[in-house]
C-alpha cells in the first residue's frame, strides 16, 4: 500500500514522502496513529493544504523535545534488582520498567519510545537510546545493581559480576586441595 507520511519515521522517510508499506503496517500503525494518509489524489490535496501546519506542529513538538533531551542526556538511573552471584538478574529490565524509572524522575517518557533491542538480564552499567522525537534521540546510563551500595561501586567502576566482588574476599580458599589432604601425612595401608 502507498500512503504519504505525515511525520518524519525512522527507516522509512521524511514528512510529505510517499513510501509503499506492507498493508498490515498502513492499517494496523501508521493510519490510525494519524502518522500517514492513503496516497491518493484527494489526500495528496488534503496534506498540500495542511503542509504549512504539519510543518510548524512538527517543529513546536521538536523545540520541546530537544528541551526535554537537554536535560535528560547522559543521566544515570539507579536500578535494584534480584541477581545472583554471577550477576544474572532474576527477572530482567523492560521498557515498562525504564520508562517507569525515568518517569519518576520527572520526565515524560513513555515506553514506546525507549529503544531496547533486547530485555536487559545482568547487572552492570547499560547505556539505552530514547527517541524524544524523530529528529531528537537520547543516551541515558542504566545502573542495574542488587543495592545501592552496589550501584554506587559500580559507578565507581568496580566490577560486581563474580561471587569474590560480592564477598569481597577468595571465596575459594577454603576450597584449595591443602586444606583436605596434608600433602606430609601418611597413608593408611590397609587394603
Amino acid at each position: 500500500m502507498e500512503v504519504i507520511l505525515l511525520e518524519r519515521i525512522s527507516r522509512l522517510g521524511q514528512m510529505g514522502d510517499t513510501v509503499k508499506v506492507k498493508d498490515g503496517f498502513a492499517r494496523n500503525f501508521l493510519l490510525p496513529q494519524g502518522k500517514a494518509l492513503r496516497a491518493n489524489e484527494a489526500n495528496k490535496k488534503k496534506f498540500e493544504g495542511q503542509r504549512a501546519q504539519l510543518e510548524a506542529r512538527n517543529l513546536e513538538r521538536k523545540s520541546e523535545a530537544q528541551q526535554v533531551a537537554d536535560n535528560l542526556d547522559g543521566k544515570t538511573f539507579v536500578v535494584v534488582r534480584s541477581a545472583g552471584e554471577t550477576g544474572q538478574l532474576y527477572g530482567s529490565v523492560s521498557t515498562r520498567d525504564i520508562a517507569d524509572i525515568v518517569t519518576a524522575e520527572g520526565f515524560s517518557v513513555s515506553r514506546t519510545q525507549i529503544e531496547l533491542n533486547h530485555p536487559i538480564k545482568t547487572i552492570g552499567l547499560t547505556n539505552v537510546a530514547i527517541a524524544l522525537h524523530p529528529e531528537v534521540e537520547v543516551t541515558i546510563t542504566l545502573n542495574i545493581a542488587r543495592t545501592a551500595d552496589e550501584a554506587e561501586r559500580q559507578a565507581a567502576g568496580e566490577k560486581l559480576d563474580s561471587a569474590e566482588a560480592i564477598y569481597g574476599e577468595d571465596i575459594n580458599e577454603n576450597a584449595r586441595p591443602d586444606s583436605f589432604f596434608d600433602p606430609n601425612a601418611e597413608e593408611d595401608e590397609e587394603l
